[in-house]
């Protein structure tokens, strides 16, 4: 359990403000802190516990650990979240209920994102702590070999109020997605998808499909967008999404805290910097016909394939044959 690893909790209504440790994707609080949540007394904690090991409903070994506390020298225990919700059932105050829905929240962020931004605490103290650890993950993606859509994926993850389970942030990646292909292309995903693919080109005109072969073609391949670009917006894209990281990179310099609608405004900044198209809506093609226009290529394009290897087979049969006369 490390200090660096402290959540202050704080309610609005009452002057309560104690630092909550977090560690191994759970929360730790002392007898003290809980009382102190709970508005109950510390002989009515410390009764509640003592019954919850008694009665067998948790045991001590996988529940407490021992750490020194603020400026005492002395090991104080800490109780992990079950024993901590095992307290709650027995005294069910209103407080708790409180701290239980600030606890779940914090929780998830630590879950989706790695740590968690109190942003009240971080405009008021001077500590720099989330932020060095910010400043780390982004040098990291920079770095990484990861492809430039995943590389802007896990910059969002950052967001403090990033949710990978709500339907808002799937929306939120596809706008991401179509205002960059509409900088680059002037086109949305669907539309490149819809006007690029041709049965008569090479791989199907996807001059950036990393595969070489038209036999390793899939399904999956023909409506990816990105695959329809060619080398010269491939390298826009990829210089784009540099200046994207390295933007990324002085917000966290800079002690900014940024939420998802923050970075789609400064995609758009970034984007006009560069003198790229604002996709400010989608256009005339929906997802649904770049989908069954590329169904429908893709499917005459897997029978003219197999055409071609059945008279391949033939001519290696008829070969054979006369060979063997």
């Amino acid at each position: 359990m490390q200090k660096n690893n402290l959540l202050i909790y704080q309610q609005n209504n009452w002057k309560i403000s104690v630092d909550i440790l977090v560690e191994n994707e759970t929360f730790w609080l002392t007898q003290t802190q809980m009382w102190e949540i709970f508005w109950k007394d510390r002989s009515t904690i410390s009764k509640h516990i003592i019954n919850i090991y008694d009665e067998w409903e948790l045991f001590e070994e996988n529940t407490i650990v021992q750490k020194a506390h603020n400026w005492s020298v002395k090991p104080t225990n800490y109780y992990n979240i079950d024993v901590i919700l095992a307290v709650w059932y027995r005294v069910k105050s209103k407080q708790w209920t409180q701290f239980r829905v600030w606890a779940t929240e914090r929780l998830k962020e630590y879950l989706t994102q790695g740590f968690s931004l109190n942003e009240e605490k971080i405009k008021s103290w001077k500590d720099t702590q989330y932020f060095d650890k910010l400043q780390n993950k982004l040098r990291q993606i920079r770095i990484s070999e990861r492809l430039f859509y995943q590389k802007i994926k896990d910059i969002y993850t950052t967001s403090i109020d990033y949710d990978p389970k709500n339907d808002e942030t799937i929306v939120f990646f596809k706008t991401i997605q179509n205002k960059l292909l509409c900088g680059i292309s002037q086109k949305t995903a669907a539309e490149l998808v819809y006007k690029r693919i041709y049965i008569s080109k090479p791989l199907l005109w996807m001059e950036s499909f990393s595969k070489k072969s038209e036999k390793e073609i899939i399904k999956k391949d023909v409506i990816t967008a990105k695959n329809y670009l060619d080398e010269k917006e491939m390298k826009t894209l990829w210089l784009l999404v540099e200046q994207y990281l390295a933007f990324a990179e002085t917000m966290a310099e800079s002690k900014v805290i940024m939420k998802m609608s923050d970075w789609i405004e400064r995609l758009d900044l970034i984007l006009q910097m560069n003198g790229k198209e604002i996709l400010t809506d989608y256009w005339k093609i929906s997802h649904k016909l770049a989908l069954e226009k590329s169904e429908i290529i893709y499917n005459e394009f897997k029978e003219n394939n197999n055409k071609i290897e059945r008279k391949e087979t033939i001519f290696e049969l008829e070969r054979d044959i006369k060979l063997m006369k």
